[in-house]
């Protein structure tokens, strides 16, 4: 297929401001076989059908009371990880030993997925205590049934993730006759069928939950409720309309449901890991981090991160966007066209599919001094504002992730929660970090890093 690469972001305007130009793949490209081409957010090509779930994903997900779950959450299941973490590498004993070495992206996609999952759904999942029985003796205090259920959730997430792409870039010749292809095919298929069938669970007990809750008494505060909810009777906003208004059907939750799981498990890993390895390689950074987390926590290293703590921790929001504009774990993502335009001072026909290459925008030296160098001060400068469409760290336009918010809370809470307590560096100062990568995304791999308090 003809890919025309835009690496300049005055290109980008026309492309992403206008409406008509929502979809992400021609029409040649369809996800069908997944039986996702008219639903969720990610790979919908429908413009409608996508229009009416990112409205009703947006409502929910951008809420003032939402962001009190976010945080409220972000500090239990911090606890949690550090439960583990006490007892595997911060003991006296184990630090005299230099046993206190940890895979930082491994314990956090755990992490993340177990609070994606309960900020989407409001079900408590066990991931983390899955991955801490692989490594200690000593077994988590979690029913073993759910715990064995977590594992084999992360286990069937991991497969699709990776088998996502096969449908988007394998031509289907090859992914039912090539031996190795075909197995990754089948895979992909099967933990699909998984996440249907767990899911439609979760949404139906759902519903019966809300059913049975008394109209005075207030519902949970997580996207599942709130799009169960939405253009139905236990609305606040509810207006009866008519068919403009309807409700979502339960194939339309699940396949949101899937693709904030997998956006909010992976993408925020992978990001905090590269925020890890440019901290511990910029010294001059830590010690600004360091002192300005002191200074909002005012040397109290347990108390809960508030909604104020989080817009008081400037310096720690401007080191996720420097890393995020120099290291994109997001290399391009794709826009199309249904009708001929002009572009670059080209003129295209209609289906033709370009892809936005972040990391060239992000790196352009008529848009950003010094483009190569990590410097996270360059977002405090008084009166910075980055150019048009120069930064582009969750996309562009209208279909602008919509988890955004969410994934800034996260990562800014994340890094306070770990450097105003914990000394972290890295096992080997002068190995790359170890990735993997495809023409879309770079994902950390391993990342060793040694763990203890600060003095």
């Amino acid at each position: 297929m003809r890919t025309i690469v835009l690496c300049r972001r005055e290109y980008l305007e026309c492309l992403l401001s206008k409406s008509t130009y929502g979809t992400r793949y021609p029409n040649s490209v369809k996800p069908d076989e997944l039986g996702i081409e008219t639903k969720g957010l990610t790979l919908n090509n429908n413009f409608k059908s996508w229009t009416f779930n990112h409205h009703l994903f947006n409502q929910a997900i951008l809420s003032p009371k939402f962001t009190d779950v976010v945080i409220d959450q972000t500090n239990k299941l911090f606890n949690e990880l550090e439960s583990y973490w006490d007892k595997l590498f911060l003991k006296e004993d184990i630090i005299k030993e230099n046993k206190n070495i940890l895979d930082f992206p491994g314990w956090i996609y755990h992490y993340t997925n177990d609070i994606i999952i309960k900020l989407l759904t409001g079900e408590k999942y066990y991931s983390m205590a899955a991955y801490f029985n692989t490594l200690s003796d000593e077994k988590s205090d979690h029913p073993s049934v759910n715990v064995e259920d977590s594992v084999i959730f992360f286990q069937e997430l991991r497969k699709l993730f990776a088998g996502y792409s096969l449908f988007l870039f394998i031509l289907p010749f090859i992914r039912y006759h090539i031996p190795f292809f075909k197995n990754k095919t089948n895979d992909t298929i099967r933990s699909l069928r998984y996440f249907n069938q767990k899911l439609e669970t979760i949404i139906e007990r759902r519903r019966q939950e809300i059913k049975d809750t008394p109209l005075e008494e207030p519902l949970p505060h997580d996207i599942l409720t709130s799009m169960i909810i939405k253009n139905a009777f236990r609305d606040v906003n509810y207006i009866e309309v008519g068919k403009a208004a309807r409700s979502m059907t339960n194939s339309e939750i699940r396949a949101n449901l899937l693709d904030g799981i997998i956006n909010g498990t992976f993408k925020i890993t992978d990001t905090l890991s590269f925020i890890i390895y440019y901290i511990a390689h910029n010294s001059d950074v830590e010690k600004k981090i360091i002192e300005e987390i002191d200074n909002v926590f005012q040397g109290d290293k347990m108390r809960p991160i508030t909604k104020d703590d989080f817009y008081s921790l400037s310096y720690c929001e401007a080191i996720v966007k420097e890393v995020a504009r120099i290291s994109p774990n997001l290399y391009s993502f794709s826009r199309c066209f249904d009708k001929s335009e002009e572009i670059a001072g080209y003129q295209w026909p209609a289906n033709t599919l370009f892809k936005i290459n972040v990391r060239a925008i992000h790196n352009d030296d008529n848009d950003w001094e010094e483009p190569n160098k990590f410097n996270p001060d360059r977002w405090l400068v008084e009166g910075f504002e980055q150019k048009n469409n120069s930064f582009i760290m969750f996309g562009g336009g209208l279909r602008i992730c919509p988890g955004r918010k969410l994934a800034m809370i996260e990562l800014v809470c994340l890094i306070a929660l770990l450097f105003r307590k914990y000394e972290i560096n890295l096992v080997d100062m002068n190995s790359p970090i170890k990735t993997w990568s495809n023409s879309v995304l770079v994902s950390c791999e391993k990342l060793l890093v040694e763990i203890k308090q600060r003095n």
